[in-house]
């Protein structure tokens, strides 16, 4: 008996029909969304060991820290924040073009009992993560903490900060303050032990969020004084704007400014003038040493010791003692200067100048230059 060809369902048409319904792993499907899926080597491994972490989805070329957190699962997230997790033995690793990544990660305890997840975020940029399940063997397993629901927080007072800088802060120290503020619990249900996102953002830039966990329980209506701690980065100043957010809901701001560190402009000043003199007293000693010596001098004169006690006068020589000159010879004083009028001249024959003295006649036979006593 043929069949009716008008009836019969193409076959091709049943595939396509009964296709979308065929079921897809959990981490492809979010892949195929486009939202940040992580996938595990293995499901178990004991302290000491390692297991790989893939994923796929996540933006590319971003930065993500891969992490073992206690008290977490995929439904709830981590309940205890990051103080949850083993932060010191987390690896960070970047997507590629595609938004893929694989990278191994070291099985280490966390701080609180299981159940345990392998945590992936982002580091920068805008906020992803994602939550694999993972069992470290040998840690003790603990039920996750009742959740709260109906709780529900809000700031009632304004937040300031309070604490003031230091002399280290002058010198570039990391400068930090306390945000203080009041929050109340409008919700129906006690909400226990809060995790607080307090960021921290530099003039137009995005916020840097870190996890501050309240220790406490508020009941419904009631409310209390929180005390969280804010720091930034070591030599920061400027213009900050702290914000805290609570839920996903960021529920206050409070501007910060920051002064300049002038300790450290002060100390490369300081650093600029000394060490070339430092360096300039260090090459003359070098040169001193190195220079060979001078030969000695004998002095001209004797030395101050050797002199006579009378030192700073003049040693006269051994000589006829000076007579004084007779009254009527004309001192040295009155010299007579060839200019001398005819009045002041020497008394005498005009036009002599010469003092007198005999002429006596030579004789004609006695030669001249010859005495005539001879």
């Amino acid at each position: 008996m043929r069949g009716n060809p008008r009836t019969a369902v193409p076959l091709a048409a049943l595939l396509l029909t009964l296709l979308p319904l065929w079921p897809v792993p959990a981490h492809a499907s979010a892949a195929a969304d486009g939202k940040p899926a992580v996938t595990l080597s293995a499901a178990q491994a004991g302290t000491g060991g390692s297991v790989t972490v893939s994923g796929s989805g996540w933006r590319s070329r971003t930065l993500l820290m891969l992490l073992v957190c206690g008290q977490a699962t995929p439904a709830r997230g981590l309940v205890g924040g990051t103080n949850s997790c083993a932060n010191a033995d987390g690896r960070a690793v970047t997507t590629d073009a595609d938004g893929r990544f694989s990278r191994a990660l070291p099985v280490a305890e966390p701080p609180v009992p299981c159940p345990c997840v392998v945590h992936v975020a982002t580091a920068t940029g805008a906020k992803a993560q994602a939550d694999a399940v993972f069992q470290v063997a040998g840690h003790p397993v603990e039920p996750l903490p009742a959740q709260t629901a109906g709780g529900r927080l809000s700031v009632l007072s304004d937040t300031r900060l309070d604490g003031s800088g230091s002399l280290l802060t002058w010198f570039g120290a990391p400068p930090s303050r306390t945000l203080v503020f009041t929050v109340g619990n409008a919700g129906t249900a006690a909400v226990k032990d809060p995790v607080f996102h307090v960021g921290t953002a530099h003039g137009v830039f995005a916020p840097e969020w870190d996890e501050r966990q309240w220790r406490g329980t508020l009941g419904p209506g009631e409310k209390a004084r929180v005390e969280l701690p804010v720091e930034l980065a070591a030599g920061a100043h400027g213009d900050y704007t702290v914000s805290l957010k609570y839920g996903g809901t960021v529920l206050a701001e409070q501007p910060w400014g920051v002064g300049r560190p002038w300790g450290v402009t002060l100390f490369w000043i300081l650093l600029c003038l000394v060490v070339p003199a430092a360096v300039f007293r260090v090459g003359m000693a070098v040169v001193d040493r190195v220079r060979p010596p001078r030969p000695a001098r004998r002095p001209d004169r004797a030395p101050a010791a050797a002199r006579a006690p009378g030192r700073g006068r003049r040693r006269r020589t051994a000589g006829p003692p000076s007579r004084p000159a007779p009254s009527g010879t004309p001192s040295a004083s009155n010299t007579t200067l060839p200019w001398f009028g005819p009045d002041t001249g020497p008394v005498g024959p005009a036009g002599r100048l010469s003092a007198p003295h005999e002429q006596q006649p030579t004789s004609p036979t006695t030669p001249a230059g010859r005495d005539p006593r001879e």
